[in-house]
């Protein structure tokens, strides 16, 4: 399994994902699952995965064939695509194409899913962040609900319920969905180090931060014993 996890910021955009992919808990692997195409300065585009990595695998392979294809299109490639809400249409259509197809393969056992988040902005064009399904429809970020998850995604949600708003600061940000991590990877041995950190400004059209967080990183280690004292003090100090 996974947890991916974008918020969708005044200031910016911030993503995190997890890399652990297991078959079962004998077979556990390490495989990427936050990508990034970059035109600096014209257009940004990170995509999370989860789900099936046959799946996955194949539809970003099929994204990466299309935007190196000569005859590529705005129709076709992502880094062509005149809008983002058209990024999305063209990454939806990938997976649900790649699904139905994998599912085919295996009509006898029970079929492939896989989800993904799609996060950016072309320049001339506000940021926009798109959880797309299996069957690749989509739904998109709002100033109501600022952040996307995708995976094991219920144990980290608590805490952006209560931080996350638009007006959030990167910093913050960082913060919270690094907190969010933190508690889903005590609660689910399936999410697992390293994780995947990336951060786009506004109107930057490239990533301005990267960071790949290893286990036993200091920083991270630091993080996740001041929130685990903090939440010890907080129940102590409540009464009922």
């Amino acid at each position: 399994m996974t947890y991916c996890v974008g918020l969708l910021l005044n200031e910016g955009m911030v993503l995190l994902a997890d890399t652990r992919t297991n078959a079962g808990f004998d077979n556990i692997s390490i495989y990427r699952k936050l990508y990034t195409f970059e035109e600096p300065g014209e257009r940004v585009i990170a995509i999370m995965t989860a789900g099936s990595l046959s799946v996955t695998q194949t539809t970003l392979a099929k994204l990466r064939e299309a935007i190196e294809d000569d005859d590529a299109t705005p129709e076709t490639s992502i880094m062509l695509a005149p809008t983002m809400l058209k990024v999305a249409e063209i990454v939806g259509a990938r997976l649900a194409e790649v699904r139905a197809e994998v599912d085919q393969k295996l009509s006898a056992m029970q079929g492939a899913s896989a989800s993904l988040i799609v996060a950016g902005q072309r320049r001339g064009e506000g940021m926009r962040l798109f959880l797309i399904y299996p069957e690749g429809n989509f739904i998109e970020a709002t100033e109501d609900t600022p952040f996307l998850q995708i995976g094991e995604h219920k144990y980290g949600k608590p805490i952006l319920d209560r931080v996350v708003k638009p007006a959030t600061s990167l910093a913050d940000a960082q913060k919270a969905v690094l907190l969010s991590m933190d508690s889903t990877l005590r609660s689910n041995l399936s999410v697992g180090m390293p994780l995947d950190l990336v951060v786009i400004e506004r109107d930057s059209c490239k990533v301005c931060f990267r960071r790949r967080i290893e286990a036993g990183d200091p920083g991270f280690r630091a993080m996740s014993e001041a929130w685990s004292a903090a939440l010890r003090d907080g129940f102590a100090r409540i009464s009922i």
